[in-house]
């Protein structure tokens, strides 16, 4: 009985998606290129799911620029993942608060599916091998931090 009830909550939340194979897509940036995710593993991966709508997403957006930044040359890459159907919004916003990371538009929302998005922003920290390894939902101030420990720990790895 235990377990139909445990079965029945992840089944009705989804299975948590940390510590499984991140799920590989291919989207366009901003700059027009298409990016591939599975042509990334040895690096480090945030990818921040993001809307233009959201103010935490936005409040977001320069403390992800420092840390991409700070983490590039250890192998860290940070990519900002727009869910938005109609992406004018988004590149408006990133046209006045311009930021150094790949931002990949996601106007199907195939990709935020896959990675089980519930929540603006969601941050995902995928390890050099492909696997998930963290989540966050959500955005305050100082979330930056958890997300910096998260990865110098895998930088430990």
């Amino acid at each position: 009985m235990k377990f139909c009830i445990i079965g029945l909550l992840l089944a009705l939340w989804g299975a948590p998606l940390a510590a499984a194979s991140a799920p590989d897509f291919t989207l366009k940036a901003l700059d027009g290129t298409n990016l591939r995710l599975a042509e990334q593993r040895g690096d480090i991966m945030l990818i921040n799911f993001w809307a233009s709508w959201c103010g935490p997403c936005i409040q977001e957006m320069p403390a992800l620029d420092k840390l991409a930044q700070k983490y590039r040359m250890l192998g860290v890459q940070v990519w900002g993942v727009n869910v938005e159907n109609d992406s004018a919004a988004a590149k408006a916003y990133l046209a006045k608060v311009q930021v150094g990371f790949p931002v990949l538009f996601d106007v199907d929302n195939s990709v935020s599916e896959a990675y089980q998005v519930a929540a603006m922003p969601t941050t995902v920290i995928v390890d050099k091998n492909g696997s998930v390894r963290s989540v966050h939902r959500g955005y305050q101030p100082g979330y930056e931090k958890k997300y910096e420990n998260d990865i110098k720990g895998l930088l430990r790895e």
